[in-house]
């Protein structure tokens, strides 16, 4: 297979996989924000 044909191919499967990524980042950040706050109402209380 040519480079010319296996570059898009390559290209869209990392797009695909750094989109992947930031979803999973941005997910665990919300979790993270939640124990946060739900360590901080026990405190709190």
């Amino acid at each position: 297979m040519k480079l010319s044909r296996l570059a898009p191919v390559v290209l869209v499967i990392s797009a695909v996989a750094l989109a992947a990524c930031a979803n999973t980042v941005r997910g665990v950040g919300r979790d993270v924000k939640a124990t946060a706050n739900a360590v901080e109402d026990t405190v709190e209380n």
